[in-house]
C-alpha cells in the first residue's frame, strides 16, 4: 500500500522474479507487469483494481495484494486490508509520506493491521532515509523501528547495512541475491549509534530485551529478530527497510522480514461475528478444524463467469460444497475454487483458513457478505465504502444501447461498491458518482473497454451532503380512512448529529411495552433510510444521522408496514427540518511540492479557493505546501498550478472530510436544486 508512484507495483514485479514465480520483471510504462494486467492499466500506467498473486519463500506461502495508490480507488485498499494479515507500506524515499500514504496508513490503523515499511527510490536523487523515517514518525504516528541504513558506493546507492546482524549487504547488479560483508569503516561509528537506537526502542517495548539490555548481556540476532517480531505483531513497533525496487537491491531482506516478523493466519486474533439468528457474539479461531467462514471482499465479472473474491477464515471448504450466506440468509453452492495469480489462475480443490480464493458459482452474493457453515451461521463485520464525492450525467452515444448500458453500470457498482448509478426521478438522466474525476473517467473507458459500450460522461459536480446540527425530537402519527381498511400509525423519534466522520444511519429501538409491534420495526428502519437518500435541504442525501426510536402506537386493524413507513418519512421529514440542517461540501487535502520561488503564488492561490494553510514545510530544493481545499474550487488545478509555477510545481491530493459549506454557497445550491 502506498501513494501513487511510489513503486508497489515494481517493487511487486522484483518479489515475483526473486522467488521465481516469473522469469523476467516486467515494467510499468511497458505495460507488461504480472498484476498491472487490464487494458486500462497498461494505458495509464496506474494500478486500477487489486490483483492477488501468491509465491513462496523459505518454505512461507505468500500471497500479495498489489493495490492501487489513487484516492480515486481506495475501496480497492480499504477492502484488501480487511482480508490480509500484514501489510507492507511503501514510500518514496524522495517524496516521504504523501496524502494517500496518510490515507492508506489510517485504514490500517482501524483495521489493526501490523505492518512493516519499505522506503523505496533509494538510489534516486533527493533520497533521505532519515527525512521519511521522522516523517513516518510526525505525520503517521507510528513507532518506525529501523532495521538498516543505505550504503553509497562509486555508482550511488550500492546496498544496505543490516543492523540486526551487524553486516553490510551488496548488490553488484548482476545477481538479486546480495553478498555480505564488514561494515565499512566510516559506516561502523553510525552503524553503531543506530544499533544502539534500535536496542533502545526495542526495549522499551519488550520486557525480554530490557531484561537483557539492563543487565549488559549480549542480545543475539534471533533474540532481537524474536523481539522485532512480537513488538510488530502487537503494533506496537513497524520496522523500517529501504532499497531500489527498479534495480532489484533490498528486495531479499524484505522477503526475509516478510517471513521473520509479518504476520500469518495462525498470529492474527479470533475473528469476531454475530449469530445472525440470535445476535449473540460469535468468534472463530483461525483454524481449519473451525467451523467454516469466509468474507467476500469483492465480486467481478470475468470470463470464468461470476468472480467473488473471499478470504477463509476459519475452517475449510471444497468445491461443491453448500454453504449460507449469512447476510441474506440465503443457501450458496460452490461451484470451483481458483488461486488467482493476477489475470490467470489455478484451480484448486479445498481452501483453508488463511486462504484468499476465488470462487465460481456464487449467484447473489455482494462484497461485504459473510459465506459460513450452514449448521454455524456468523456474520463477520464488513469495510467500510466510502461515499462518493463528484457525480456526472453518463449517456450512451447511441440511444439504442440505453438498457446496455444501464446493465453494464450495474455490474461495474457490483464490482465497486464506490460507484453509485442513480437515475434522477425528474430528468431520467443517469447520473455515475464515484470518488473523483479519474474514477469517472476509468469508468466510462471500461464500459467501451469490457462492455463495448461507448458512453459520453457529462461535467462533473460536487456531490453535496446534508447533516443535522443539533437534535430534535417529533411526535407524529398518520391517520387516513377512505372508506375502506384505513392507515393508522404513530412514530415518536429523537434525531442526533453523528459525530464528525460519522456515516450512514445509526438506529437505536428504545420501545417498551409493545407500543410497536416487532414486525414493524423493520419497515420503520427501511423508511428512515430511504429519507438519508434524499431527504436533506433541496432533496441533498443525508450524511449521516442518529435516529432512536422512543415511541409510537398501532391500530390492531388499520396498522400495516406500509403505514409506518409513510408515518416515518413524514416525521424524519418534520424532525429533519427541526434540527437546523446544513449542507456539507467535501474537502480535500492538498499537498503541492513546489521550487521556493513559487511559493506566494501558490497559496495565494489556494487561499482564493477558499483553501485554509495547513502547513508549509522546507524540503530539498523547494518547499511543501499541505492545505484544505473544498472539491468545488478544485476542478483544473492541475492547468492553474501548472500555469503559476511554469510546470515546475506538482500536486496530490486526497480525500480529508465533509465540512460545513458557507451560508451563501449553501443557499445557492439549495435554490437550485
Amino acid at each position: 500500500m502506498a501513494h501513487v508512484d511510489a513503486g508497489k507495483t515494481t517493487l511487486t514485479e522484483r518479489i515475483l522474479l526473486d522467488t521465481g514465480k516469473i522469469h523476467q520483471a516486467g515494467d510499468v510504462h511497458t505495460g507488461n507487469t504480472e498484476t498491472d494486467s487490464h487494458a486500462l492499466e497498461k494505458k495509464h500506467g496506474i494500478t486500477i483494481s487489486a490483483a492477488a498473486i501468491s509465491c513462496e519463500w523459505r518454505d512461507a506461502f505468500i500471497t500479495i495484494i498489489d493495490t492501487p495508490g489513487h484516492v480515486d480507488f481506495q475501496i480497492e485498499v480499504e477492502r484488501s486490508l480487511r482480508v490480509l494479515d500484514g501489510a507492507i507500506a511503501v514510500f518514496s524515499a524522495v517524496s516521504g509520506v504523501e496524502p494517500q500514504s496518510e490515507t492508506v496508513w489510517r485504514q490500517a490503523d482501524r483495521l489493526g493491521v501490523p505492518r512493516l515499511c519499505f522506503v523505496n527510490k533509494m538510489d534516486q536523487v533527493g533520497a533521505d532515509l532519515q527525512r521519511t523515517v521522522e516523517m513516518i514518525a510526525d505525520r503517521l504516528g507510528a513507532t518506525p523501528l529501523v532495521l538498516q541504513l543505505p550504503l553509497r558506493g562509486e555508482d550511488g546507492f550500492a546496498g544496505v547495512v543490516d543492523l540486526v546482524a551487524m553486516k553490510a549487504l551488496y548488490w553488484d547488479g548482476a545477481q538479486p541475491q546480495p553478498s555480505a560483508g564488514a561494515i565499512p569503516e566510516e559506516l561502523r561509528s553510525a552503524a553503531e549509534r543506530q544499533r544502539q537506537r534500535l536496542l533502545e526502542t526495542l526495549a522499551d517495548q519488550d520486557a525480554a530485551i530490557m531484561a537483557a539490555y539492563v543487565g549488559g548481556e549480549t542480545i543475539s540476532a534471533a533474540d532481537l529478530k524474536a523481539a522485532i517480531r512480537r513488538a510488530c505483531l502487537a503494533g506496537r513497533l513497524t520496522p523500517v527497510l529501504c532499497g531500489s525496487a527498479y534495480r532489484n537491491v533490498g528486495v531479499h531482506p524484505l522477503l526475509d522480514a516478510i517471513v521473520d516478523y509479518a504476520p500469518g493466519p495462525e498470529d492474527r486474533p479470533a475473528v469476531a461475528g454475530l449469530d445472525p439468528r440470535s445476535g449473540a457474539a460469535e468468534h472463530r479461531l483461525p483454524r481449519a478444524d473451525q467451523p467454516f467462514a469466509a468474507l467476500v471482499s469483492k465480486v467481478q465479472a470475468s470470463r470464468f463467469g461470476t468472480l467473488a473474491f473471499v478470504r477463509v477464515y476459519a475452517g475449510r471448504v471444497t468445491a461443491g460444497t453448500s454453504v449460507t450466506n449469512a447476510t441474506s440468509d440465503r443457501t450458496e453452492r460452490i461451484g470451483r475454487l481458483l488461486r488467482m495469480q493476477a489475470d490467470a489462475q489455478i484451480e484448486i480443490d479445498e481452501a483453508r483458513a488463511g486462504d484468499v480464493v476465488a470462487v465460481v458459482g456464487l449467484k447473489s452474493v455482494v462484497a461485504g457478505d459473510t459465506l459460513s457453515d450452514p449448521a454455524h451461521p456468523i456474520v463477520l463485520d464488513g469495510f467500510v465504502i466510502p461515499e462518493p464525492v463528484i457525480e456526472a450525467v453518463v449517456e450512451p452515444r447511441l440511444g439504442q444501447d440505453q438498457e446496455r448500458l444501464g446493465q453494464a453500470l450495474a455490474l461495474m457498482a457490483r464490482s465497486d461498491p464506490s460507484l453509485r448509478v442513480v437515475v434522477d426521478a425528474d430528468s431520467g438522466q443517469t447520473l455515475l458518482r464515484g470518488m473523483g474525476e479519474l474514477h469517472l473517467q476509468i469508468a466510462v473507458e471500461r464500459l467501451k473497454e469490457d462492455y463495448n459500450v461507448d458512453a459520453v460522461i457529462g461535467a462533473p459536480e460536487v456531490a453535496y451532503r446534508a447533516a443535522a446540527s443539533r437534535p430534535s425530537e417529533v411526535d407524529h402519527t398518520l391517520r387516513k380512512q377512505s372508506g375502506g381498511p384505513g392507515q393508522m400509525a404513530r412514530v415518536r423519534l429523537a434525531f442526533a448529529p453523528l459525530e464528525e466522520g460519522g456515516e450512514g444511519l445509526v438506529f437505536v429501538d428504545e420501545t417498551v411495552g409493545g407500543a410497536i409491534p416487532r414486525e414493524f420495526i423493520p419497515s420503520i428502519e427501511k423508511a428512515l433510510r430511504q429519507s438519508l437518500r434524499d431527504g436533506g435541504p433541496g432533496g441533498y442525501p443525508v450524511l449521516g444521522q442518529q435516529v432512536t426510536l422512543l415511541d409510537g402506537a398501532f391500530h390492531q386493524k388499520d396498522s400495516s408496514g406500509l403505514a409506518f413507513e409513510l408515518a416515518t418519512r413524514e416525521a424524519f421529514r418534520i424532525g429533519f427540518e427541526r434540527a437546523a440542517p446544513i449542507l456539507l461540501e467535501p474537502v480535500m487535502r492538498v499537498v503541492v511540492t513546489t521550487p521556493e520561488d513559487y511559493l506566494g503564488g501558490i497559496i495565494g492561490d489556494l487561499q482564493s479557493r477558499r483553501g485554509r494553510i495547513v502547513a508549509t514545510e522546507p524540503i530539498p530544493r523547494g518547499q511543501e505546501v499541505i492545505a484544505e481545499v473544498p472539491l468545488a474550487r478544485l476542478f483544473n488545478y492541475v492547468s492553474a498550478l501548472r500555469s503559476l509555477s511554469q510546470g515546475r510545481a506538482v500536486h496530490a491530493m486526497a480525500f480529508s472530510r465533509y465540512a460545513p459549506a458557507p451560508i451563501g454557497v449553501a443557499e445557492k445550491l439549495i435554490a437550485t436544486a
